[in-house]
């Protein structure tokens, strides 16, 4: 049943995707002249995102904390990361960013274009010059009024526990005077592993949205610093969430 269930959710994702990319261009082409960070367009892919988990009853969703992102302020937004399902989830937060992902999503039909509509940002793990412009390309976004959305962990963990974080989201938010917003993502490895495409049946999701590492906090540390006091944040409330389950 459950190899039938997420053949049914990958078709409804692939056949859902066509008229939501003619919506994406429509809305790019009547909004693109006055709204040049595209944030209506990524209202609405978070929309289109979020339809994914609203219509799957196995994914019941709780945010908590997204006041502690507030609106019209700049952040560097670091999460967590565990599946693929991550990507979905951080769309509900239903706020204002612009995605850090690798270059070869920007590929595919229909999402991949609709990332570029955005001004989302790729990256070629491991390629020094596509390193360099993303780092660009994410410090002009900031000095733009958008925030950044990264992983810093590069890719999904496959053991569930967190990978060391890279340098490049603290980076960013040193150079441009940036808060960092810590988020944790609970219960979505277990809902659709890292590896492979099989629906695992119902397991609760959570999203918590971690109070801003303030400009101070950020231009006190070093890079190494940092990286490391947010990793702990996050690692902490890992640990409490999974005490208090």
């Amino acid at each position: 049943m459950r190899q039938i269930g997420s053949v049914v959710f990958w078709l409804f994702v692939v056949i859902s995707s066509l008229p939501l990319t003619l919506c994406a261009f429509i809305i790019w082409a009547v909004t693109a002249p006055f709204d040049k960070r595209r944030v209506i367009l990524h209202r609405f892919t978070c929309f289109w995102a979020s339809l994914y988990t609203w219509t799957n009853p196995a994914w019941p969703v709780t945010i908590t904390g997204r006041e502690n992102i507030v609106s019209g302020r700049t952040y560097v937004l670091v999460a967590n990361h565990l599946s693929l399902l991550d990507i979905l989830v951080m769309f509900r937060l239903f706020k204002d960013f612009k995605w850090v992902s690798k270059a070869e999503i920007f590929k595919v039909p229909g999402v991949g274009w609709n990332m570029s509509l955005n001004k989302y940002i790729p990256l070629k793990r491991g390629d020094k010059a596509s390193i360099a412009e993303m780092m660009k390309m994410s410090e002009e976004t900031l000095r733009s009024g958008s925030s950044i959305m990264i992983f810093p962990e590069g890719t999904r963990s496959k053991t569930g526990e967190m990978r060391d974080f890279k340098r490049g989201a603290f980076d960013m938010a040193r150079d441009t005077e940036t808060a960092i917003i810590p988020i944790v993502i609970q219960g979505t490895s277990d809902a659709l592993p890292a590896r492979g495409f099989v629906l695992q049946g119902k397991h609760p999701i959570s999203v918590t949205v971690l109070p801003e590492v303030p400009v101070s906090v950020v231009e006190s540390l070093s890079t190494e610093d940092l990286s490391a006091h947010v990793r702990t944040l996050i690692a902490d409330e890992i640990a409490r969430e999974r005490a208090s389950a």
